[in-house]
C-alpha cells in the first residue's frame, strides 16, 4: 500500500542548493512542504565512495530525485532508498545540461518515453512507495501538445500516476542549464490542459513560481505546486505555506525562532567536523526584504567561512542586523 504524500506544495530538486542542510533548514518552516533531494545519479549511488543517500530523520516527508537510464540501475538505486526511508523515488526527465544529456538523462530522456516507462516499471517493481516523473513540456522542436501527451500515455500505461511538469520545453542544443530557466516563456495553460485531459492523474506544475498567491492559482487547476529558486533564496515564504495552502490551523514561526531551532543542529554539524559556511550559505536569505536583510548577508559572507566559525557568527549577525532596525 503507497504512502498517499501531500502534493500540495513541494520544493524543487536544485543541484548544489537542496542538500540535507538546506532540507532540514526549510523542514523548520514548514512540516507540510514536500523536499526533494538534489538529483543523484544512479553511478554515484552504485560506485561512489561516499554514503549519497545520506539525510535528517526531520526531513520526512523526502523524496530522492534519481538520474538514469538503466532500468537494472535505477531499480538498484530504486530498491536501496526505499529501505532506507525514503518516500519517493522521482526520476528526472527535465535537466538540459550536457553532462547530463551525455549521460542519456534528463531532457533528453522525452524523446524516449518508451525507454522512461522501462525505467518506472523497473523501479516499482522492486518498492512499495510512489515512483514519480518530472519533466518538461517538450524538447527543441518537438514541442507540440500531441508529444507531450504521447510521452505521458506511455510512461502512465505502466502504472505512474505522478507528474511534475516544468512549464517551459528544454532546449537540448544552444542554450545553457541557466538559459533554459529563462528561455522560451512559461506556459501554465498547456500544465492546466493536461490535468484537464488526465484528471485521474496527480499533475503538479514547476516553473517560474514566486508567491503563495501564484500558488492558490496553480492549485485552483492543478494538484500541486513546486518551487525552486524563489523557496531557496527567500525562504522565508516556506514559513505560510502549512497555514495557508494546507489548512493547518497553527501559529505562523518567526525568523527567530528558526533561528533558535537550527542552533542545536549546527552545533551537532560542527562538532562532527563541518564548516559554518556548509549551513549558512543557505539561510543567506532568511531575512530577505527585511530592514537590516544586507548586514545579514554580509556579515555571513565575509565571516562564516572563516576557520573556527561558530554559531557566535550567526548570533552576532542577528545583532548587527538588530542594530541597523533601531537606527
Amino acid at each position: 500500500m503507497q504512502t498517499q504524500l501531500n502534493r500540495t506544495f513541494s520544493i524543487a530538486p536544485m543541484l548544489d542548493w537542496t542538500d540535507r542542510h538546506y532540507r532540514y533548514f526549510a523542514r523548520l518552516l514548514s512540516s507540510e512542504v514536500l523536499l526533494y533531494t538534489e538529483m543523484v545519479t544512479t553511478g554515484a549511488i552504485i560506485h561512489g565512495r561516499g554514503d549519497y543517500l545520506a539525510y535528517n530523520e526531520e526531513e520526512h516527508p523526502l523524496a530522492l530525485q534519481l538520474g538514469g537510464s538503466n532500468a537494472a540501475d535505477l531499480a538498484t538505486c530504486a530498491k536501496l532508498a526505499a529501505e532506507r526511508g525514503y518516500d519517493e523515488i522521482n526520476l528526472n526527465v527535465g535537466c538540459p545540461s550536457d553532462r547530463v544529456q551525455n549521460g542519456r538523462f534528463g531532457a533528453c530522456l522525452m524523446a524516449e518515453p518508451t525507454l522512461v516507462a522501462e525505467c518506472i516499471d523497473a523501479m516499482k517493481q522492486v518498492v512499495d512507495i510512489p515512483v514519480t516523473v518530472k519533466t518538461r513540456i517538450g524538447i527543441d522542436d518537438q514541442d507540440s501538445y500531441e508529444f507531450l501527451t504521447q510521452f505521458i500515455d506511455t510512461v502512465k500505461a505502466v502504472g505512474c500516476d505522478d507528474f511534475i511538469i516544468h512549464a517551459r520545453k528544454a532546449w537540448l542544443q544552444g542554450l545553457s542549464p541557466k538559459e533554459n530557466r529563462e528561455i522560451p516563456e512559461l506556459d501554465y495553460e498547456r500544465v492546466y490542459q493536461l490535468k484537464r485531459d488526465y484528471g485521474e492523474l496527480n499533475i503538479s506544475i514547476n516553473g517560474g513560481v514566486k508567491t503563495l498567491a501564484e500558488c492558490k492559482a496553480h492549485l485552483a487547476q492543478l494538484d500541486g505546486v513546486m518551487v525552486g529558486r524563489e523557496a531557496y533564496q527567500n525562504p522565508y515564504i516556506l514559513a505560510e505555506v502549512d497555514q495557508q495552502l494546507c489548512g493547518i490551523d497553527k501559529p505562523v514561526i518567526s525568523r527567530d525562532e528558526v533561528l533558535e531551532q537550527l542552533l542545536p543542529y549546527i552545533e551537532q554539524h560542527l562538532q562532527s567536523g563541518g564548516r559554518l559556511n556548509h549551513i549558512t550559505r543557505h539561510i543567506i536569505g532568511l531575512f530577505q526584504g527585511e530592514v537590516g536583510s544586507r548586514v545579514w548577508r554580509r556579515y555571513l559572507s565575509e565571516n562564516a567561512h572563516k576557520s573556527g566559525a561558530g554559531v557566535e557568527v550567526i548570533t552576532q549577525a542577528r545583532h548587527e542586523m538588530k542594530a541597523v532596525v533601531c537606527l
